[in-house]
């Protein structure tokens, strides 16, 4: 095993794979994805929750780190049964949304039951779903199966889903 030299930080850990448990572990989990998505320059981020209540959107450091990861040629999809509690409660969140709306797609499904719709980062190399909202139980990895049927369960939502969460709202 080789040490950074001196003045060089230490390489960031990669991201887990296994099982979480714990409404704290998992908002590091997202904090960590995040910041890992912005340090390897992930192309592709999907985001999605029935309201992101649980999620830390608002916090300072995820702020930095979907600023970093933000450039031309990146895609986010955002997507919720309904927005109204990230537009009351993640302020920062929702500017990044608007400064960032050509790379994003933010969509709603409110006819989905907040139990079914997942809980989850997908990304084409990690995904995080946490299966029980109640305790924030969930698994984390980079398994390609995994990936996959993640990536499929979400399709299914997007299928049923409509623009929402504009970046702008026009009034009179």
């Amino acid at each position: 095993m080789t040490t950074p030299s001196a003045g060089q930080p230490a390489p960031a850990p990669a991201l887990p794979s296994g099982r979480f448990e714990g409404r704290s572990e998992f908002q590091q989990l997202v904090r960590d994805a995040l910041a890992c998505a912005a340090r390897e320059g992930w192309r592709q981020i999907i985001l999605c929750d029935a309201s992101f209540e649980d999620w830390p959107l608002g916090e300072h450091a995820v702020a930095e780190s979907l600023q970093a990861w933000s450039r031309t040629g990146r895609q986010c999809t955002l997507l919720a049964r309904n927005w109204s509690y990230v537009m009351q409660r993640h302020a920062r969140f929702v500017t990044w949304r608007r400064a960032w709306s050509h790379i994003i797609e933010a969509r709603g499904c409110s006819s989905a039951d907040p139990l079914d719709l997942p809980s989850a980062i997908w990304s084409p190399g990690w995904v995080l779903e946490r299966r029980d909202l109640d305790r924030s139980v969930g698994y984390t990895g980079a398994e390609a199966d995994r990936r996959v049927a993640l990536r499929e369960r979400i399709n299914e939502w997007l299928q049923r889903s409509s623009p929402s969460f504009p970046a702008h709202t026009l009034g009179l």
